[in-house]
């Protein structure tokens, strides 16, 4: 197998359900993230066009988790109900703390699949940079 991969960026706040230290406080992050998909060569020579990831999961991206709240759906209730009093839009609802690592697996094991169907092409890894220094992987490798 071959593998491509596509960086992609977004912007969006969180908060750590449960973390010992400032992380807990509702805050933000540039993140940037890189999608390595395989598959086997199309006719031209690629995994798939690069502008496809860009526009599939960076689509999805962009619709859902950029300049919104990522918040734990059910440990964080509290903080949804406030934010949703401002403005529903800005919360996506994620079923995990809302860690680089899990954000990173959701986009692995969820996403990636839903918008790549019939695609013939797998995700493989998502690195998700938090910071420039800290960075998780999700890996099906």
């Amino acid at each position: 197998m071959i593998s491509c991969t596509r960086r992609l960026h977004f912007c969006s706040g969180h908060r750590v359900v449960g973390h010992e230290n400032k992380c807990a406080n509702v805050h933000g992050h540039n993140y940037v993230v890189f999608i390595e998909a395989e598959a086997e060569l199309d006719g031209i020579g690629r995994v798939i066009d690069f502008s496809v990831l860009k526009e599939k999961i960076g689509g999805w991206l962009d619709e859902f988790w950029d300049h919104t709240f990522i918040a734990y759906d059910a440990e964080d209730p509290e903080l949804l109900r406030a934010i949703q009093k401002i403005n529903n839009k800005l919360v996506y609802r994620l079923p995990a703390n809302p860690t680089a690592e899990n954000m990173a697996q959701y986009l692995l094991t969820v996403v990636c699949p839903l918008v790549l169907e019939g695609t013939g092409v797998t995700v493989t890894t998502i690195e998700i940079w938090e910071t420039e220094n800290c960075k998780a992987t999700a890996s099906i490798k």
